[in-house]
């Protein structure tokens, strides 16, 4: 029995899921005529209607396939007033795979009468869908107040650049929402006529603004040197949110100077700085890759560690956060002095050798650094007097090539 003879009983039992499958193998046929098509419409539209959550998902990827001639009942589906919420939205959906005016004027109205946040949602994102040929129709809509979150919404879905003009246009709009989305948006771009709109949003009244402003200055290390970027953004890592904290702590990272390691590093010193920011100023600051970066780090690693539980706890996240990222170090002139730092650290009378888990975490490091420096420090670990500790050098010591197989003992342990 051929797969149109099967989809003619599957249809006729209602039995949806077979139905699909069918429709499916027809539409892959070479034999197929195009007669047949009005009929593969028909049975599809009538699983997206009759079907359950999982019928409906699945036959939404055969309407692609089936040309502009689905068009037409999938928008009348979107104005029938009877049709229920998961239609619509699966109906919406699927016209967002379809670049047509018809398709754009429909969606537009479906946000302009919809009381759903879901199906404006989808109208929205099946808009922006439609790339450069719904620009226009959205921005239209920035006009009109009560639809301008939407608009601006699809239009930081599109990404081109025919969407900053129209963008700009919202960045003082009074909806927080709005200015937060239009900033992100416009922080993918490099056009010179956003910078300013970036550099006066660092200090918008809203946190979300300040946060998306900083993202998006922090990826422009061409211009840290033209603008200052790290003497604009420093005075952000005392910002009251704790967001807007660490996204700057990222961007000073990202933009790797000395200068911004030392914003860092004074950072991490204050005793106002929460724990989180600490840590996150720790990463960034293994980003920033210069030797002074990583001497802040052994630094930090050496302040005086706290005398009570709950302190001792945090001391512990900080210097293996350290440790961690010590070990993470790409840099082909960095490595050796971070390996350094490691062997030494591990050498040292500090009280945090005391713990295996800081002697696990630097024998970690130490493999992935795979510094030759390194080896007579791991062998030593192999009589730790702590078994896991052990387990860790083995681990390590087997990513140097310098040593052999027969040097590394396999009778501790087998990971």
């Amino acid at each position: 029995m051929d797969f149109l003879a099967k989809a003619t009983i599957a249809a006729a039992q209602e039995n949806w899921s077979l139905l699909n499958q069918c429709l499916q193998h027809l539409l892959q046929s070479k034999t197929l005529v195009p007669s047949n098509h009005q009929q593969i419409l028909h049975w599809a539209l009538e699983i997206l209607t009759w079907g359950d959550f999982q019928d409906r998902w699945d036959v939404a990827k055969i309407f692609p396939g089936l040309g502009k001639q689905a068009i037409a009942p999938l928008i009348s589906i979107l104005q029938d007033e009877e049709a229920d919420e998961e239609l619509c939205w699966f109906a919406a959906r699927i016209l967002g795979e379809f670049n047509d005016s018809a398709v754009i004027s429909a969606l537009v109205e479906l946000l302009k009468t919809s009381e759903s946040e879901e199906l404006t949602a989808m109208a929205t994102t099946a808009l922006a869908n439609q790339g450069k040929n719904a620009i226009a129709a959205l921005t239209e809509l920035l006009n009109q107040e009560e639809w301008r979150l939407l608009s601006v919404r699809g239009l930081a879905h599109i990404r081109t650049k025919e969407t900053i003009t129209p963008l700009l246009s919202v960045v003082n709009e009074s909806n927080v929402l709005v200015r937060t989305i239009a900033i992100e948006a416009l922080g993918s771009f490099h056009d010179p006529l956003i910078l300013p709109v970036l550099l006066a949003a660092l200090k918008d009244v809203a946190a979300s603004v300040r946060k998306e402003a900083v993202i998006a200055l922090g990826v422009r290390s061409d211009l840290k040197d033209q603008l200052n970027l790290v003497k604009i953004l420093k005075p952000l890592l005392w910002d009251f949110n704790l967001e807007v904290c660490q996204q700057t702590a990222i961007a000073l990272g990202r933009l790797g100077t000395d200068e911004a390691a030392e914003a860092l590093f004074s950072l991490w010193e204050s005793k106002v700085t929460p724990l989180p920011l600490q840590l996150q100023a720790i990463r960034a600051l293994s980003w920033v890759e210069t030797p002074q970066a990583i001497a802040y780090l052994k630094q930090i690693f050496q302040q005086d560690f706290a005398v009570n539980a709950q302190q001792i706890d945090s001391q512990l996240l900080i210097w293996q956060e350290i440790i961690t990222v010590l070990g993470q170090v790409q840099a082909a002139n960095l490595i050796p002095m971070a390996t350094q730092d490691l062997i030494e650290l591990l050498n040292s009378s500090h009280p945090a050798i005391d713990l295996p888990e800081i002697r696990q975490n630097i024998a970690t490091s130490l493999g992935l650094l795979a510094d030759p420096q390194a080896v007579d420090s791991l062998q030593s670990l192999l009589s730790d007097r702590d078994a896991v500790v052990q387990l860790h050098a083995i681990a390590a010591l087997k990513k140097f090539p310098c040593v052999t197989h027969e040097a590394i003992p396999s009778g501790i342990g087998q990971f």
